[in-house]
């Protein structure tokens, strides 16, 4: 028995995820057995494609165990998949996760992660016992003629173009497929999670710092911007052709919404989870941007 365990969580950077096999395997599935169904009300989850914690992705990688499919995720209490939205047998699961006896040590990410992680579960938590977020209505009105349209459905295919392409690839319109780092082409990448290493790492790959665009659309180009989880991870946001603003977490969908599930106006202003440094606005020409 084999399973692939992802904590998706971050956007810029790879998620980190381990392996565990046999006694380990079957030990996390018997935790992770399905309970009583979840109400609608907690079948809604958090916001599509959030910034920051989005729950533990479990992959079955043999024949999968009864009564979950080869594929779902655990979030909070909940299970989330294929016909799958229970509680978890042990509702716990996510403090054994991150305790002692938890496998949270094999995926040897330091000694910063573990509390990072411990802050970004609890800040869900909350999140999850609010009242449930509705979906706002996207206007289409055109107000920046150069930016690139929001075509969610290019993006979300639910395989390599939507797994492989970060917030960086969909802020600058640009799919490598390679999960791109700000000033990895230019062989410049950044050496630190700071505002002060990311920026300029992005300039190596030709976008123009913009301190002073003020959330306006530049007369060629469209607008991107910075935002920083400190020490954690890198994210994007893009202008699109209406004023609003998208942004796409990691391999997760492309969204129009943040994390309290409103359309972002200003991502200065918007609710960013753990992203809580805004760096800049940035301008990306069209054809001039190289990134890997």
């Amino acid at each position: 028995m084999e399973l692939t365990v992802t904590i998706d969580i971050f956007s810029g950077r790879p998620n980190p995820t381990i392996t565990l096999k046999d006694n380990e395997a079957r030990d996390l599935l018997e935790r992770l057995q399905p309970g009583p169904r979840l109400t609608r009300t907690e079948q809604r989850g958090l916001p599509p494609s959030t910034l920051g914690y989005r729950g533990i992705v479990i992959e079955q990688r043999d024949t999968p165990a009864l009564g979950l499919p080869k594929v779902f995720r655990t979030l909070g209490s909940g299970l989330y998949g294929p016909r799958l939205a229970h509680r978890a047998a042990d509702e716990g699961f996510e403090d054994f996760l991150c305790g002692s006896a938890g496998p949270l040590g094999k995926f040897g990410l330091g000694a910063k992660f573990p509390p990072f992680l411990i802050d970004e579960i609890r800040r869900v938590r909350d999140l999850l016992e609010r009242s449930p977020w509705k979906k706002p209505i996207f206007p289409v009105r055109l107000r920046c003629q150069c930016a690139p349209l929001y075509e969610p459905a290019w993006w979300n295919d639910g395989g390599q173009r939507q797994f492989n392409n970060n917030c960086y690839n969909y802020a600058t319109n640009y799919r490598s497929d390679t999960f791109a780092q700000p000033g990895q082409a230019a062989g410049a990448m950044y050496t630190a999670l700071t505002c002060a290493s990311v920026r300029p790492a992005a300039i190596k790959d030709d976008l123009i710092d913009s301190p002073g665009a003020k959330n306006k659309c530049p007369k060629e180009g469209h607008l991107a911007a910075l935002v920083i989880a400190p020490g954690s991870d890198f994210h994007w946001y893009r202008k699109g052709r209406n004023g609003y603003w998208t942004h796409k977490p990691g391999g997760t969908a492309a969204t129009n919404l943040d994390n309290s599930g409103k359309l972002i106006t200003d991502p200065r202003t918007a609710d960013r989870g753990p992203y809580t440094d805004f760096c800049t606005f940035m301008v990306v020409m069209h054809g001039h941007v190289k990134i890997s």
